[in-house]
């Protein structure tokens, strides 16, 4: 649990002061929060390194009663819709709190629940306001009848309104929806300043993406539940209305029940900005210039308080994602917080026999991947090379504990034959591939295989006795099982190996030599052959997360041209699309498949 530092100087005078501090807590769990039926805060204040006020019971506080405490989930990823009624807004920072009631103390601060309590490992955002000048669209149409479900009074009025122009007055039982573009997926939160006769209802939504000229708007009927609509009932008068929780989007919707006054609106929207120190790049040729671009901008676009995979739908730190898009960040950037930020988490998200989260900070157990324990092993061996790590022994010794006990937990999950059998109620791994997952699966056990000897290598820098080399040693022996006489296979007698599994081959060394090169030459043509889906022949297409493992197994084999080649043909055909940032998979034609995915950025650190 992290706490924010940050001066207050220039918010003081001379004199009385005033803190007042805001929470808002929608009751829900999700990828980035469990919630424990509690909510709180703790605070101080420091004076030249003394803390000269605390949190407590002399504390005074009030619910504030405009916000709704019956709420739909934005998604299972995210937090709550926010339904807030403005007619019943106090002035909480200059009103006379004396009536408030005294603070509830749950738990003082050397109580459990702050055990974990520590200062922001990443940087703190900064937040630039923007002014929304000319609209994407407008549209116009008859005020309808409003629901429990804000969402879905916002997709029945989208369809019933038609493009034009918004009239100056807007008359009751008519309603107006102003869309604006921001240029690419990002996390924002809109806001505007409008006029009202009191009564009326304005709702804030996102939408990340176009569908044939179309603006989609997401179905929570599908397959990530999404409801990323706020509403609010707005008092009479001149009004700033603006949610609380920031979302993930491209396109703001703005739609306004008429109320019989001109509203004469000003939008605007919030952007965090968390900020990096940036290098530029070498100098490339215009293509690939133009990948790194639209890379560098997921990137950053990606990067909250850690590495989100998405700003769009998820905005949750993936310990499988951070592998891709540490290799990334570091392609601009010597900051290495975000990468130890995840190492850290992750480890203290260790279950009781070992095994890591795959969600960070609160584990998901619908999504709990077995491969991303392996990923994290990664992590760890990437602080040897980053640019902003002086010492990774540090790092590795602190967490040689909870290495080591996830291992041993790994390890009793091989079979007789020898090898990883997945943990009963876990995923092999989260991509979106269509290769094939019957175990035992050569692309799992080739991820375990190339975890224990990163592990062996960062054993034999600090000195420790481990077991891991000879356990890589007998787990490559025994994958010669999935050697048939006309190829790898992924699960023996199985299907064909895929791009990925033919790539870990490589990577961990099990083929050398000529073998290498030919399944080389076999990955290269793949992702060079711009079809994305079954091609007959050729092994399963790699997802855009994935060609990291072809990337590495290429560089092993020296063959960077071939990298540079599959970026140019791949990353370079979203340039030659229009695209502003990179979508999740080469295909994103399901209703919420995103457009910004950090992890699908790290062509970044390759070129």
């Amino acid at each position: 649990m992290a706490v924010d530092e940050r001066s207050v100087t220039n918010l003081l005078r001379p004199g009385r002061n005033r803190i007042a501090v805001q929470v808002h807590s929608p009751g829900h769990s999700h990828f980035a929060h469990v919630h424990r039926g509690a909510c709180g805060l703790i605070g101080w204040l420091e004076v030249d390194g003394t803390t000269v006020l605390t949190t407590g019971p002399h504390w005074k506080v009030r619910r504030d009663r405009s916000w709704s405490d019956r709420v739909e989930r934005v998604s299972i990823y995210g937090t709550g819709v926010e339904d807030r009624d403005l007619r019943l807004e106090e002035d909480w920072v200059e009103a006379d709190a004396s009536d408030w009631e005294a603070a509830r103390v749950v738990q003082g601060a050397e109580g459990p629940v702050w055990q974990r309590l520590r200062p922001r490992a990443t940087a703190l955002p900064l937040e630039d306001v923007l002014p929304l000048g000319k609209p994407w669209q407008v549209r116009a149409g008859r005020t309808l009848a409003f629901s429990e479900d804000p969402h879905s009074d916002l997709r029945k009025a989208f369809s019933s309104s038609a493009p034009g122009p918004a009239p100056a007055l807007l008359p009751a039982g008519t309603s107006a929806i102003w869309v604006f573009d921001l240029g690419e997926s990002r996390a924002c939160l809109g806001g505007v300043e409008l006029t009202a006769a009191g009564g009326e209802r304005l709702l804030i939504s996102y939408a990340e993406k176009l569908r044939d000229g179309e603006l989609l708007l997401p179905d929570p009927e599908t397959y990530c539940r999404m409801r990323p609509t706020d509403r609010f009932t707005l008092r009479q008068g001149r009004q700033v209305v603006e949610g609380f929780t920031p979302r993930g989007a491209r396109y703001l919707l703005f739609a306004l029940e008429g109320g019989g006054v001109a509203p004469a609106p000003k939008f605007h929207a919030r952007l965090p900005v968390t900020p990096v120190v940036e290098r530029p790049l070498p100098p490339l040729g215009p293509e690939l210039q133009g990948v790194a671009e639209i890379c560098r901008r997921t990137t950053l676009n990606c990067l909250q308080d850690g590495f989100v995979d998405g700003v769009w739908r998820e905005s949750s730190l993936w310990l499988g994602d951070a592998v891709a898009q540490d290799w990334a960040l570091r392609g601009i950037s010597d900051d290495p917080r975000p990468l130890l930020f995840a190492i850290d988490m992750a480890a203290e998200g260790a279950d009781a026999e070992g095994l890591l989260p795959s969600a960070l900070p609160g584990e998901v157990p619908a999504y709990a991947v077995t491969d991303y324990n392996f990923s994290w092993v990664e992590l760890l061996s990437g602080c040897a090379t980053h640019p902003g790590i002086d010492e990774p022994e540090a790092v590795w010794q602190r967490h040689w504990g909870t290495l080591t006990r996830m291992l041993e937990r790994m390890a009793s999950f091989r079979g007789a034959d020898g090898l990883l059998r997945n943990p009963p109620g876990r995923r092999l791994f989260l991509d979106w591939s269509p290769m094939n997952r019957v175990e035992p699966n050569l692309t799992l056990n080739l991820r375990y295989l190339h975890a224990l000897r990163l592990a062996a290598e960062m054993a034999g820098r600090v000195g420790r006795t481990a077991d891991w080399a000879e356990d890589a040693g007998e787990l490559a022996r025994v994958l010669q099982g999935h050697r048939a006489p006309d190829g790898w296979r992924e699960s023996p007698g199985g299907e064909a190996a895929s791009q990925l599994g033919l790539a870990l081959l490589i990577l961990t060394g099990v083929v050398e030599g000529a073998e290498a090169e030919g399944l080389a030459d076999r990955i290269v043509a793949r992702s060079l052959d711009l079809r994305d889906g079954p091609v007959e022949g050729q092994p399963a297409l790699a997802s855009p997360f994935m060609h990291h493992y072809l990337f590495l197994a290429l560089q092993r084999l020296g063959r960077r041209d071939a990298i540079r080649a599959i970026i140019a043909a791949r990353w370079g055909r979203w340039v030659r699309e229009g695209r502003v940032t990179t979508p999740e998979n080469w295909s994103i034609d399901f209703p919420d498949g995103s457009a910004c995915h950090g992890f699908s950025a790290h062509p970044l650190g390759w070129l």
